[in-house]
């Protein structure tokens, strides 16, 4: 299973690579993935929401399209320069996104990532988790917000706020690998699962 993190400038670090972190150490589990970080369009760095430069080996497109895209936010709320709210009115992702879920990608929000799905058109009579600061926001994109740590609809989940991508993750790990390579990551990482996880 081909996994992907999507990077854009003014992404929040915590966001996307606490996801990447805890993916990585599930392949060393058991788990059957590969997990790899991309560029939101054609680019060998992108600069995180505090300046951190990270360098990626490849970019998000359909001719290499992901089982699970993971899209994490950033500087949303801070109305930034770089960031979500960016991305979202450019465009281009959110474009991309919808692109890779009509084509069979589960598309997963992280945070406000959640709300470059909502810009995409999949969160539109959906019920979805979102960060406290967004959730208005979110509300007019006609989506059902629920104050769960994770929401799964099958082909589209989204996690609440910044420190969520870990639980997302690991939800990740438990629906496509197994709970016990699930509770194996969580007990070598020394953290606990929070919230709750809703299924439709």
């Amino acid at each position: 299973m081909n996994i992907q993190i999507v990077l854009f400038d003014g992404f929040g670090e915590l966001v996307a690579l606490a996801p990447f972190e805890v993916l990585k150490r599930s392949i060393e589990a058991g788990a059957g993935f590969q997990v790899e970080l991309v560029a939101s369009e054609p680019k060998s760095e992108v600069v995180t929401s505090y300046g951190i430069q990270v360098a990626v080996n490849d970019h998000l497109r359909i001719g290499n399209r992901p089982d699970v895209l993971i899209v994490p936010g950033g500087g949303w709320n801070h109305k930034a320069d770089q960031g979500a709210r960016k991305e979202a009115e450019r465009g281009e992702l959110p474009r991309l996104i919808r692109e890779l879920h009509a084509a069979g990608t589960v598309v997963a929000g992280v945070c406000t990532g959640g709300m470059l799905l909502a810009e995409a058109g999949i969160l539109k009579q959906k019920q979805a988790a979102m960060h406290y600061l967004a959730k208005d926001e979110l509300k007019r994109y006609d989506a059902d917000v629920l104050d769960y740590r994770i929401v799964d609809h099958g082909d589209v989940i989204t996690a609440r706020g910044v420190t969520s991508g870990v639980d997302l993750a690991l939800w990740i790990i438990e629906r496509f690998a197994g709970a016990s390579i699930a509770a194996a990551v969580e007990h070598r990482m020394e953290y606990e699962r929070r919230g709750v996880v809703w299924r439709a």
